[in-house]
């Protein structure tokens, strides 16, 4: 599918990137901005499953969901809502119900909050709080272009899917709620 000879193009040294189409844009455009959010997230996910590597069921739905990110960035590098032909890559309904489903399972196991949860507790869940934050940034990004240009919303959506699954997630890694360190209002 993707075959990779020359990493050095020098195509971007005007600061300039091009797109799936072929479309050039400046590096700073809202579209590539968001791209490269999603591209700082999925690497934050790689760090969080050094965390998670001797916790296999974790490993695995962070391991998809990096799989997923790069559907994403795939989809968000072909402009558009909607596409047709297998040279466009969506991020889909399914995707987004998986995490739903996994979250639902992850927050089964976890007793009910009584203040707002700091990050830390763990080094997993300091992990997986920080690849919580720039999920969210990436989908602030995808807010921002999604009001600018056509856009598939299942992208907007995954991400704020993403978020709260890596809130959830977070929580697990603190033995299930049990290591959680809590917002205590007005100081310590």
């Amino acid at each position: 599918m993707v075959r990779l000879d020359v990493i050095t193009t020098r195509g971007g040294d005007r600061g300039e990137t091009s797109l799936g189409d072929g479309t050039r844009l400046p590096k700073d455009a809202a579209r590539i901005e968001a791209i490269g959010a999603v591209d700082e997230a999925n690497a934050a996910l790689g760090l969080l499953r050094l965390q998670t590597a001797g916790l296999a069921e974790a490993d695995a739905m962070l391991a998809r969901i990096q799989n997923d990110l790069f559907d994403l960035g795939a989809d968000l590098c072909m402009p558009g809502e909607a596409g047709t032909g297998a040279e466009r890559l969506r991020v889909t309904a399914a995707q987004c119900l998986r995490l739903e489903r996994e979250i639902a399972a992850l927050n089964a196991r976890l007793p009910p909050l009584r203040s707002f949860v700091l990050p830390g507790g763990s080094p997993g869940a300091a992990a997986a709080h920080l690849a919580r934050t720039l999920a969210r940034r990436a989908e602030r990004r995808a807010v921002a272009l999604a009001a600018a240009e056509a856009l598939n919303p299942e992208v907007v959506r995954y991400l704020n899917r993403l978020s709260d699954h890596l809130f959830v997630l977070a929580r697990h890694l603190n033995e299930d709620g049990a290591r959680d360190v809590t917002w205590v209002p007005g100081g310590a």
